[in-house]
């Protein structure tokens, strides 16, 4: 029972970090449970991926193909508060407009957007927007629900592969000395296989590997540029996985 209580409390700790649905207040929160809560990053994502699903079946059968894409993707913005594409802006304008590992990092911590945090925001949900347009309600709907726990999966994959950048200070997500371990690592890849079963394998492994090399390049650039991965690449990295993922499902499903 205590384990059972303990993992319920990583799941809610999850929810609170990743999204802003209403949830129970945790007592005694510490920093590490934000970390420890990793696995269930995918499980949080899919329910997610289920919300804006809902929305894009709804949409499809009311309005087409087009309306219910964008619908899909406003739902994620509003139960998640952009968390992740905040990420992905803050990321491109910090990886793209400094010249120096530190001055990269001052401008990810800038609330403010700049020119590549725009572009990257458009060219992703823009994309985002125009595959779920091209695929039946079906394919779109079953390409949320992977894509969502898929891409925070592959966020715990590269927090624990890769360092935290040295020089930067901690701001949406606090590391931990110890990190997220290879057990964690390993729920989280589990927790998000299973709706992957639901589509066709081809177009499956198509985008699995399309994002995979999405968040790799992402990945290797944040090491190559500042040192490592912060709290707002990690966002990155799920963005630009969801937007390979769904390339691939939409050229073969």
């Amino acid at each position: 029972m205590r384990w059972l209580a303990r993992q319920a409390q990583l799941l809610l700790c999850a929810a609170q970090f990743l999204t802003r649905v209403p949830t129970p207040a945790l007592k005694g929160f510490e920093t590490d449970w934000i970390t420890r809560a990793a696995r269930y990053f995918p499980l949080v994502g899919q329910g997610v991926g289920a919300i804006s699903a809902g929305v894009f079946v709804l949409g499809f059968h009311v309005w087409g193909a087009g309306v219910a894409a964008v619908l899909a993707l406003a739902a994620g913005l509003l139960v998640t508060g952009a968390f992740h594409e905040d990420g992905l802006a803050d990321t491109a304008d910090g990886l793209g407009g400094g010249q120096t590992a530190q001055r990269r990092l001052e401008i990810m911590k800038d609330s403010r957007i700049g020119t590549y945090g725009v572009c990257a925001l458009v060219v992703a949900l823009g994309l985002k927007a125009t595959m779920l347009a091209s695929v039946s309600a079906q394919v779109g709907a079953l390409a949320l629900l992977a894509a969502h726990g898929a891409g925070r999966a592959a966020a715990v994959v590269v927090m624990r592969v890769t360092p935290y950048a040295p020089s930067g200070e901690p701001g949406k997500w606090k590391p931990t000395p110890m990190g997220v371990r290879t057990s964690e690592t390993v729920v989280a890849l589990v927790i998000a296989i299973w709706p992957l079963l639901l589509l066709p394998m081809p177009a499956v492994g198509l985008g699995l590997a399309l994002g995979s090399v999405a968040a790799l390049l992402l990945a290797r650039t944040s090491i190559r540029l500042i040192g490592g991965h912060t709290g707002d690449v990690l966002g990155g990295v799920e963005q630009v996985f969801e937007v390979g993922f769904l390339l691939g499902v939409a050229a073969l499903a």
